[in-house]
């Protein structure tokens, strides 16, 4: 694992597709009230992007990805669980306990790509077990409905469900409404295992730094690229092989997850990443140029946590 090798601002201790502005609720969900793909903020009709290994045009993708995540919404934890052999429920509480929610008193998050919401869970429990915090509150962003309807049943079942804490929002990561996220408004902005397959990064990054309050704290956790090349070698064996084979056995479904396993490999390397991640605006640790502290590698980088505090 690499450790940061330079102390983030002091912010960071304290910190916490393109959709219309008509929405309605459904079950406990604000969702867009025209569910048709939209054209990301800079594309063109004539500009491509990959989606997995396939070369696709722009304004496609955001409907493929819609698509997969359709059809994986319903057994998406189980999948995550086969697959890493239970092992990101730790990564997920390493990231989480590394950004310290309600340390320094109730901190307003968002959690985008917030999915069957694994991340807004671990936030509001950390603050409260914690730090005695009830009063953190998580906006479960997703572009997803199906997603988010599954992290709304499950939160029907825990402590916060109808209490202010926490919120399921449809809406893209490219470009967020501003009606609904206002500039400056977030201690923390998290994604998780989301952020590769958007269209377009740059917006995405964009964004998060748009809705962050000066001081506030990005935190991406993602798949990467593996430093070791014998850990490397193992890693493809086993994702190109074995992943798609339990979707096929478990979920029903070869396609959806032989695309999450492309996807990854077509995520920029760490130190790619965190130049995007500093390029938007944002301070980071380490030495981006240098031996690449900027980040934390777990797993000799099969996933990795970034983090940027807001200048």
């Amino acid at each position: 694992m690499r450790a940061i090798s330079r102390k983030l601002p002091s912010a960071f201790a304290r910190s916490r597709v393109a959709c219309p502005p008509a929405r309605v609720r459904v079950r406990g969900v604000h969702t867009s009230s025209d569910r048709s793909p939209s054209l990301p903020p800079n594309a063109t009709p004539s500009s491509t992007t990959h989606f997995g290994f396939r070369t696709v045009p722009e304004e496609s993708k955001e409907a493929l990805v819609r698509g997969v995540f359709d059809s994986v919404a319903s057994s998406y934890d189980l999948m995550n669980d086969a697959m890493s052999f239970g092992v990101h429920r730790l990564w997920k509480d390493s990231f989480v306990s590394l950004l310290r929610p309600g340390s320094s008193g109730p901190m307003r998050c968002i959690d985008v790509a917030g999915g069957t919401g694994d991340i807004a869970f671990r936030i509001l429990d950390h603050a409260r077990e914690t730090h005695g915090d009830r009063e953190t509150r998580v906006d479960v962003v997703d572009i997803n409905g199906e997603m988010l309807k599954e992290g709304h049943e499950r939160f029907k079942k825990t402590m916060y469900h109808n209490t202010p804490q926490v919120a399921f929002i449809e809406a893209n990561a490219q470009a967020l409404p501003p009606e609904t996220f206002p500039d400056n408004t977030y201690d923390i902005y998290t994604i998780a295992f989301g952020i590769r397959n958007v269209t377009s990064i740059v917006d995405v990054l964009r964004e998060a730094h748009r809705v962050l309050k000066p001081g506030g704290t990005f935190a991406c956790l993602e798949f990467n690229k593996v430093t070791n090349p014998l850990i490397a070698q193992l890693y493809d064996q086993y994702s190109f092989s074995v992943i798609p084979l339990l979707g096929t056995i478990l979920a029903g479904d070869h396609a959806s997850y032989q695309y999450l396993v492309e996807s990854i490999r077509r995520f920029p390397s760490q130190g790619d990443f965190a130049r995007m991640i500093s390029n938007a605006g944002f301070a980071v640790g380490g030495d981006i140029e240098g031996d690449g502290c900027a980040w934390r590698d777990l797993w000799g980088g099969i996933a990795c946590i970034h983090t940027g505090v807001k200048l």
